[in-house]
């Protein structure tokens, strides 16, 4: 279902809290929603839709065609490569702001069937990942 954006940031940067399988109805909403939104948007927590969990939904532009992924609990476990850039969030009122991100990065994550799986990620679906993990840490640009 697609649900509301949250744009709170009283609400946006509470830290989420872990993710079970009781949350996948969660994933569902957050695909959703950010289908929804795909003209303006790549990646979504699901704070952004009023749900403190840590469940991030981003397009994954690292294979040969686009596709969506979703993680549970992701946790970057390595970084390599800093640089200074500046997003957008659909969550947040204004315009881009200016943040620091890495090229490389490493992630723990569950998928929706609850197996954890480690990735590295690099470029411009590594820099959504991050965006999407600082939500869940109540980290906002």
């Amino acid at each position: 279902m697609i649900k509301e954006l949250i744009h709170d940031p009283i609400f946006l940067a509470g830290k989420s809290e872990v993710a079970t399988k009781e949350d996948l109805q969660v994933v569902n909403d957050l695909l959703d929603t950010l289908m929804a939104h795909r003209e303006t948007c790549v990646g979504m927590a699901a704070n952004m839709i009023g749900v403190q969990k840590r469940i991030i939904a981003f397009r994954d532009e690292s294979g040969r065609s686009p596709q969506y992924t979703v993680m549970l609990n992701p946790e970057i476990i390595r970084k390599d490569g800093v640089y200074e850039t500046e997003e957008g969030c659909l969550s947040l009122l204004g315009g881009p702001r200016k943040c620091k991100r890495y090229e490389r990065i490493k992630v723990q994550y569950q998928t929706a069937e609850m197996q954890t799986r480690i990735k590295t990620y690099t470029a411009r679906t590594a820099q959504i990942i991050q965006h999407e993990v600082d939500h869940c840490n109540g980290v906002l640009i």
